[in-house]
């Protein structure tokens, strides 16, 4: 019997990326090592971006997520680090939703 691979919302991708790149740097205390999941994710959701909704979209979400893994920072000093990181991952997933994944 064949399987069938259904792939992974880049939403899922990207918000992944931001909530893990943070929870790896946290735990294991190793910034760099967090940098490398948030680099990997946001690589692999930037191909779905490009080949769902085009270059340009993808150019302008790639600038979403980057916008809001700084912005978690300045916005944790405010509303602690989990809830700035989960809010804006899960900014990034609505936007990625609206402009790629909800065509496929």
């Amino acid at each position: 019997m064949a399987k069938v691979q259904v792939p992974v919302p880049s939403s899922v991708i990207a918000a992944g990326g931001l909530v893990g790149g943070y929870g790896v740097a946290r735990w294991t205390k190793k910034r760099p090592l967090g940098g490398a999941v948030l680099a990997v994710a946001g690589a692999a959701a930037a191909q779905q971006w490009r080949q769902r909704a085009g270059g340009k979209a993808a150019g302008a979400l790639t600038v979403a997520y980057l916008a809001a893994f700084a912005g978690s920072h300045p916005l944790a000093k405010k509303v602690g680090a989990w809830p700035a990181v989960l809010g804006v991952a899960g900014a990034v997933a609505l936007a990625s939703w609206a402009v790629a994944d909800r065509r496929a």
